[in-house]
């Protein structure tokens, strides 16, 4: 029987633009984001290396593998250090444009290989974006925002706060798209019970109490779309009369979660010419995909509508549900801004009196501010900071919008554009 067919992905675009001149691709991403699947679309050979059998072979001969038949797909090359360095070495030997494809889905460490640089380009994958989940293409562009010449937006969506409340539960994993109720319900516990048992033991760190380490990222989810000190987070894992655990006990927890790309913290965005003084650097706190926090919370759709907030309590301006549609705008915005040559974090001042959610930084340091909200009618206080980041950096702001769960798309008098999310794409 035929598998399903293959739905492109954003990172498709710039794959088929890179393979075209790069001899050695990585693509690098939480397990279960499609990495595999969008690789494999432009390989003749495939050596999964998470199988033992294809990992003993590859261990044995590295050489056999990459004389493959090009081009070369080596999924979970993790699990074979030293061919990094191989792969490396090949390129400087010559390997041809496209011959050699790569999927991770943890970042090794200590294991003594180069860092690829110059040799092996590095692509993060992400779980699938608004945009990417809808048959429908979307009707304003990053693109166009990041020219810089405030062009009229336009268009109308069906989608409602109920719609992207599904979207938050549903997951952007592809593979669990088709799923609802219980058994997403089971899948997405499934995939957080094999970080834990599993994947922390994978990177060669041995869990002895996986119950604080399961408190420890609902802690975190707990702290989403926030700055929130990694201090307050250890303090609200505590469960009951449990002893709070040490900060040499949690601070593994994060380094290898980060290297499993299930943390996907977005950074504070650090202006390069403009003279805004007093900036916070915390980065924001965010999860691989929106669905692992909602699930980690046990929230629900009628919990998020309701504004009820579950799981361990941390400071946090507004809703839950706010916290959440954020995370999946921000998701959805770095797999956009990705393929745009663009980078993305967030603004804020050292006190919080001014801060702005997004960021969207194109190379020559010029920006769009995306400010997220669950309405679908922003007022002018939802501006506020918008307004004052343009008197600051004038025209280093190329555009300004507000992310709403509105129907229409268009531009205020201010010149300030309101988008619906589900209207937004590359």
């Amino acid at each position: 029987m035929p598998g399903p067919k293959y739905r492109r992905r954003i990172l498709d675009d710039e794959l088929d633009e890179l393979v075209t001149a790069l001899p050695a691709i990585a693509v690098e991403g939480a397990k279960a984001v499609g990495k595999t699947a969008t690789a494999s679309q432009r390989a003749a050979t495939v050596h999964q290396l998470d199988d033992p059998d294809q990992r003993a072979l590859a261990e044995a001969d590295l050489d056999r593998v990459l004389a493959s038949s090009g081009p070369v797909l080596i999924d979970e090359w993790q699990y074979v250090p030293a061919i990094w360095d191989r792969i490396r070495r090949a390129v400087d030997a010559g390997a041809p444009a496209g011959q050699i494809l790569l999927t991770g889905s943890a970042s090794p460490k200590d294991t003594g290989t180069h860092s690829g640089g110059g040799r092996i380009v590095s692509l993060r994958m992400r779980p699938l974006s608004l945009a990417e989940r809808q048959d429908r293409a979307p009707s304003v562009h990053l693109a166009g925002l990041l020219t810089g010449d405030r062009r009229d937006v336009s268009g109308e969506t069906d989608f409602g706060l109920e719609d992207y409340t599904d979207e938050i539960l549903r997951s952007g994993f592809p593979g669990l798209r088709g799923l609802s109720g219980r058994p997403l319900r089971v899948q997405l516990d499934s995939y957080v019970q094999r970080v834990v048992d599993r994947d922390f033991a994978e990177l060669g760190h041995a869990v002895r109490n996986p119950g604080a380490l399961r408190r420890w990222m609902a802690a975190y989810a707990a702290a989403t779309s926030t700055a929130t000190s990694f201090e307050k987070i250890r303090k609200a894992s505590t469960s009951g009369n449990d002893t709070m655990p040490a900060r040499g006990t949690v601070t593994p927890y994060r380094d290898v979660l980060e290297r499993l790309f299930i943390l996907d913290p977005l950074p504070a965005w650090q202006p390069i010419r403009s003279h805004i003084r007093e900036l916070a650097s915390p980065p924001k706190h965010h999860l691989a995909d929106p669905a692992l926090a909602a699930r980690l919370l046990g929230a629900t759709a009628d919990s998020l509508l309701a504004g009820a907030s579950t799981g361990p309590a941390l400071p946090r301006d507004g809703t839950l549900l706010g916290a959440l549609f954020e995370s999946l705008v921000t998701l959805s915005l770095r797999v956009y801004a990705q393929v745009d040559e663009a980078t993305v974090g967030h603004f804020r001042t050292h006190r919080g009196e001014r801060e702005v959610d997004l960021i969207v930084e194109r190379a020559d340091g010029r920006v769009v501010a995306f400010e997220v909200k669950t309405t679908a009618a922003p007022r002018d206080a939802d501006l506020k900071h918008l307004h004052w980041l343009a008197a600051q950096i004038g025209d280093e702001l190329l555009d300004a919008a507000i992310i709403t769960t509105g129907r229409h798309a268009y531009r205020r008098a201010d010149g300030i554009a309101v988008i619906p999310a589900a209207l937004l794409g590359p």
